[in-house]
């Protein structure tokens, strides 16, 4: 008998300061990070729910969602008539290692500089 291979999934590339600026772009609104917040504590929500617990015109919140679902840090499913978004945490683990980072790095030394 032969022994069965793993396959392994292909290594995904280490993302870029591009990708990571991209991340914390899409996060650089107040109303983003509502938004984010919400569904991080409902789950998952219907678009109108999201509109009437923001306090935005309709049309603002669904630009605010798209730059969110571009991002990857959120999700939108189609469920006639409505759209349910969820948050993606797995998008965001690029940004928490660089933040990781940055506190496991303690205090800076004084700079000589």
């Amino acid at each position: 008998m032969a022994a069965a291979t793993a396959r392994s999934a292909p290594a995904r590339p280490a993302p870029t300061g591009d990708d990571i600026a991209a991340l914390a772009k899409a996060l650089a609104h107040p109303a983003r990070i509502h938004i984010v917040r919400l569904l991080l504590e409902k789950r998952s929500c219907i678009g109108c729910d999201i509109v009437d617990e923001v306090g935005l015109a309709q049309s603002t919140v669904s630009e605010h969602l798209r730059i969110l679902k571009a991002a990857g840090i959120i999700t939108g499913e189609i469920e006639r008539p409505r759209i349910c978004y969820s948050l993606n945490p797995a998008s965001l683990r690029p940004l928490a290692a660089l933040l990781d980072a940055v506190f496991e790095a303690g205090e800076p030394a004084p700079s000589v500089c």
